[in-house]
């Protein structure tokens, strides 16, 4: 996957991002709604690394259990940004609101976690179709797989690797929808048989639980699959283009040190997605998971973006995809990258 250097990032950003402002400047309030997953990491790094303050901004992060229920929150008018999946940034876009993608922040964001017996089918039988077929015939069912509810992106890179790549048998199969930490729970208690569990939750339960393994990432399962993006408001861009611009250096400057130097990255990482139960040491074996790829360059997701609302299609989350015109605003992006 193309990647950027530090040169050409900060080339246009120093002033945008690294000046201080003094004790007595107005620091300008930007609301932004997040939902907690390792793919919005850069939003983690820019708020508590301090950087957002010294550039002038004062971040004020909304939690969210999913990504429709944080728009629905942009769309009152109480939120200016959103760090969530693409998928509903499009559709609410499709359906006259007024947002805007500004920037990358992840591809993937999960693995396929299976229980000791579905990967020990999976190591004797290495085609998906065949391994499901045998954990069915030796269990006398099918496997029950944990995922997140449909429109996740977890959940469709389930479906395509099951049904596009795998080949797997409906007959073989039972799908189960439920909460991020709901699955989490629900592989470690072994009442599923395997689970597309976001990260940091996939470290965790293969850090408590050994036995279990990953066996593929979302970024395997549907090649280059956009995760977590950056997206605007209209009327924050209207209302405030400048700090809409510092943000997305900020982005830019958090994706790097996530990127080149994970260890600093998981402290702040873990003050956000931690809970006070995970420590810096996990979130930093998180950050580098296999399961997720920090990406800046907003140009890097606009294909995979179509790619994967196209298969939203086939598999019933939409009737038609929603169009991608208009969606990605590359202006801050090609600005930072000098092109």
């Amino acid at each position: 996957m193309v990647s950027f250097s530090r040169r050409q990032m900060f080339a246009a950003a120093p002033a945008l991002v690294l000046a201080q402002p003094s004790w007595a400047q107005t620091l300008t309030p930007v609301r932004i709604g997040y939902v907690p997953v390792i793919g919005a990491s850069a939003l983690y790094v820019a708020d508590q690394s301090g950087w957002a303050r010294q550039a002038g901004l004062d971040l004020k992060l909304v939690r969210f259990d999913s990504g429709p229920s944080a728009i629905q929150a942009l769309s009152s008018g109480t939120l200016d940004m959103l760090a969530i999946g693409v998928a509903p940034v499009a559709v609410a876009r499709a359906r006259g609101l007024d947002v805007k993608v500004v920037a990358a922040a992840g591809s993937g964001g999960s693995g396929f976690v299976a229980s000791e017996a579905l990967a020990a089918s999976f190591a004797a039988n290495k085609v998906p179709a065949v391994a499901f077929a045998a954990f069915a015939k030796s269990q006398g069912r099918k496997a029950k797989l944990a995922t997140l509810p449909p429109g996740g992106v977890p959940t469709v890179a389930l479906h395509h690797w099951l049904w596009k790549v795998g080949k797997v048998s409906k007959d073989d199969v039972e799908i189960i929808a439920m909460g991020i930490d709901a699955v989490q729970q629900a592989v470690l208690s072994g009442t599923v048989d395997g689970a597309t569990v976001l990260e940091p939750s996939a470290t965790i339960v293969l850090q408590r639980n050994p036995k279990l393994k990953m066996l593929v990432t979302a970024r395997d399962m549907f090649p280059e699959i956009p995760g977590v993006v950056m997206a605007a408001a209209g009327a924050f861009e209207k209302a405030s283009p400048d700090a809409l611009e510092k943000m997305v250096g900020l982005f830019a400057r958090a994706t790097e040190l996530i990127r080149k130097n994970p260890a600093e990255a998981a402290k702040y990482v873990e003050a956000v997605l931690g809970g006070g139960l995970v420590d810096a040491a996990t979130m930093q074996t998180a950050l580098k998971s296999p399961a997720v790829d920090f990406i800046f360059d907003i140009r890097l997701i606009e294909a995979p973006t179509k790619a994967m609302l196209a298969y939203q299609v086939e598999i019933g989350d939409f009737q038609t995809a929603p169009p991608t015109d208009g969606l990605f605003d590359p202006r801050w992006c090609d600005k930072l990258l000098k092109r």
